[in-house]
């Protein structure tokens, strides 16, 4: 015996890694999956549908009696009123006068014992006559009183001699609020066709809900006419509310229809809740059983696949795990099998050796790449700061100069002071470049005072700016740049005054940035020309003499955000120009909730 198994052993450790995978999967997987599923699911799936099925049946039917017989008692209460000869004859007679019909009316009650005969308290009978004599009231009325509501006229419509009506009756609204109903009408024409005589009962629609309700049962049940739901057990059952509309017919796991007396009504019974898990627990042993017996099998097969498989995968495993732990990688010893495991550990000892000879021939060529790119990163920053300030520094000046040529005005000590604080902004690029928003806005506000002066009333800004940006850090002079493009390309081509907005808020996980002035405006060519320029923003794009500005801002920008940063333009030549800038938050310092 212990030779057949090392037998059978040593031939498992020459067979190919696939057919391995076969045996595991078949045998143990496969097999036992598909018999303990199949079994499973037939189980519970017809279990489930068979059971959910019939208690939906159930309930509809039970609902179906219950108001069947609630109508069938209306319809009981009109029978007796049809044969009733009294009732005819006091419909029938002509009063004399108002008096004559009062006096007649409580003999009548008196001589019949009416009410005792018309049954339940949740029934409002109501007769109705074409009778001009008869006074409205007391349970008796004239048709041409509600010759115009719905119920009168779709009964007259129908033809039929009796007739269940449900309405939602809004006739005498605002006196009486709307509010449901459900009604049984019958013709009283047993003694005499000549007169138009009508019975109606208003049953209780309160009480038909709640006798509903009383039948605790889980699952939604809805009575629909005219897909509208006119009943429920559930939703949809406010008095007062007008009938809605029932969509959820791709819901109903049973439905059924009637014809009760002129009424088509749908029975709707929702699906209830999934009751699978119920269902496995009824048949937990057969479960259980499945359970251990795929159990057992594996067990079996994975004895024989042990030393083959999982073994010598573990030895892998082990070698490969401890290679963040060697600063070389370590040899595997003792290698045996001639399978893909066998093979897969011949070729990672080749593959370490060469890696260890590669490291230490690379890892010194990678250190000195790294230091040439950052290298490279500082010397174009530096390139982009370094070109910011003879361009900003020559508008302002340029702006000051001209102001004091067309006024001849000596008091430009303050713009001097302001201009002071600008370009200590420049040159000073403390904190690799960086400025909080606040800081930056006071700049923008220096830089608007001073064109202010320029332009007097020519020029007037707004700058509103969200509390929660205020310590957001951002490349320094990023907002100034395009307020000055504003001032410079905007407002300054423009002979009548004109605005300038600066606006800073967070939206939607971005900070946005809007520079906006309603000055000359651009075409929109030069605008599409333009965005392309800063969305593509780059060193190359520098070296030309046009928007040189906006286009460092902007690669600026790119560089902070891994290129994630959003430009937008708009506008309309003649009208104003606006530029958007969208940053997004997880590049924003420091992050706060907020974003």
């Amino acid at each position: 015996m212990k030779n057949i198994l090392q037998k059978l052993e040593n031939r498992i450790d020459n067979c190919n890694i696939k057919k391995k995978f076969y045996y595991l999967y078949i045998i143990c997987i496969l097999l036992p999956l598909v018999i303990t599923d199949s079994i499973i699911v037939y189980i519970v799936i017809r279990s489930e549908k068979i059971s959910q099925y019939k208690e939906m049946e159930n309930a509809a039917n039970a609902v179906q009696y219950s108001l069947s017989s609630t109508f069938e008692q209306a319809a009981g209460f009109a029978k007796k009123i049809y044969m009733n000869k009294y009732v005819n004859e006091f419909l029938d007679k002509e009063y004399k006068n108002t008096y004559d019909y009062v006096t007649s009316y409580y003999d009548f009650f008196r001589a019949t014992r009416f009410e005792d005969s018309i049954g339940h308290n949740y029934v409002k009978v109501t007769m109705f006559s074409d009778n001009d004599t008869i006074v409205n009231g007391g349970g008796f009325s004239k048709i041409d009183r509600d010759a115009g509501l719905d119920w009168y006229r779709c009964f007259k419509k129908s033809g039929l001699t009796q007739m269940l009506f449900f309405d939602y009756d809004v006739t005498r609204h605002p006196v009486i609020k709307p509010e449901r109903k459900v009604m049984f009408i019958k013709k009283l024409d047993f003694f005499n066709k000549q007169r138009e005589k009508l019975f109606v009962a208003e049953l209780d629609y309160s009480n038909i809900i709640s006798y509903l309700k009383k039948m605790n049962y889980s699952m939604d049940i809805f009575v629909c006419q005219d897909k509208k739901i006119v009943l429920s057990n559930g939703k949809y059952t406010n008095i007062m509310d007008e009938f809605e509309e029932f969509n959820n017919q791709k819901d109903a796991g049973y439905k059924t229809s009637i014809v009760i007396y002129g009424a088509e009504l749908d029975f709707y019974v929702l699906n209830t809740k999934n009751t699978a898990l119920k269902e496995i627990l009824n048949h937990l042993p057969i479960i259980i059983f499945l359970v251990m017996a795929n159990a057992v099998f594996p067990i079996i097969m994975m004895q024989f696949l042990h030393k083959s498989f999982t073994v010598r995968l573990g030895i892998l495993s082990d070698t490969l795990r401890n290679v963040d732990n060697e600063e070389d990688l370590v040899e595997i010893k003792n290698i045996h099998g001639d399978d893909e495991i066998g093979s897969l550990m011949t070729s990672y000892n080749k593959m370490a050796e060469r890696i260890n000879i590669l490291i230490k021939i690379m890892y010194k060529n990678k250190i000195k790449e790294q230091e040439m790119i950052l290298a490279r990163q500082k010397a174009e920053l530096l390139a982009l700061r370094s070109q910011i300030n003879p361009h900003f520094l020559f508008n302002t000046l340029e702006s000051i100069r001209m102001h004091s040529v067309l006024r001849n005005e000596n008091d430009t000590a303050d713009m001097i002071e302001k201009l002071a604080v600008l370009e200590r902004q420049y040159v000073d690029w403390g904190d690799e470049g960086f400025a909080s928003v606040s800081r930056e806005t006071e700049l923008v506000k220096t830089y608007l005072d001073i064109q202010k002066y320029r332009f007097g009333d020519r020029l007037s800004y707004e700058i509103d700016i969200d509390s929660r940006c205020r310590d957001f850090i951002i490349p320094k002079l990023t907002v100034v740049t395009f307020v000055e493009n504003a001032c410079i390309h905007g407002i300054e081509s423009k002979t009548s005054s004109g605005w300038i907005f600066v606006r800073i808020y967070l939206k939607n996980g971005f900070m946005y940035i809007e520079i906006e002035d309603t000055g000359k405006g651009m075409d929109e060519v030069y605008m599409e020309r333009l965005l392309w320029k800063m969305r593509n923003a780059n060193i190359q794009l520098l070296q030309g003499k046009e928007r040189v500005g906006i286009i460092n801002a902007c690669l600026r920008l790119k560089m902070e955000t891994n290129n994630e940063v959003v430009f937008e333009l708009d506008g309309e030549e003649g009208i104003g120009f606006i530029v958007q800038i969208k940053i997004p938050c997880k590049y924003l310092k420091p992050e706060v909730e907020v974003c």
